[in-house]
């Protein structure tokens, strides 16, 4: 098994941060339900908060039962895992997130205030997106995703 190299590192890294961008602003949108579920696959699991969910399916549920979001995202960090060329990634981020908004949640509600977060997840390059070319930051989807107020 080989190495990884520093421009595999690099193309990890830049994988990630492209990743974390997207999810977040697809988590924050007006159309989010959809578009969150897309990142993950029927296989994929799900653990938010504890309480765990199935797949893209599993996604869309949780998303429908909650309030809009806004995330600030405050740092990540990005692990590739040998094995595969692209490598898998374990992207790790902290951050903090508000639901709701003035209008659909109670005055004196706990939310509205953002809460400090941290998710993990498990990207596996997507073997059905189209081939990348050398140098390009490769498709992945989330086989796994663990997020957990902390905060």
């Amino acid at each position: 098994m080989a190495n990884l190299t520093e421009k595999d590192i690099e193309l990890a890294s830049r994988a990630a941060e492209h990743f974390t961008r997207l999810y977040y602003t697809a988590y924050d949108g007006a159309t989010r339900v959809d578009d969150v579920a897309a990142f993950y696959r029927p296989t994929s699991s799900l653990t938010w908060n504890g309480n765990p969910k199935q797949g893209s399916e599993g996604v869309k549920e949780l998303m429908l039962g909650m309030p809009p979001t806004k995330h600030e995202v405050h740092s990540f960090d990005c692990h590739p895992i040998f094995g595969n060329q692209p490598p898998s990634l374990l992207v790790t981020v902290s951050g903090t997130v508000t639901h709701g908004t003035a209008s659909t949640v109670p005055s004196k509600s706990v939310d509205k205030q953002p809460r400090v977060f941290s998710q993990s997840f498990m990207l596996v390059p997507d073997a059905n997106a189209p081939q990348t070319q050398a140098g390009e930051v490769a498709k992945y989807y989330i086989h796994a995703d663990a997020m957990r107020f902390v905060g």
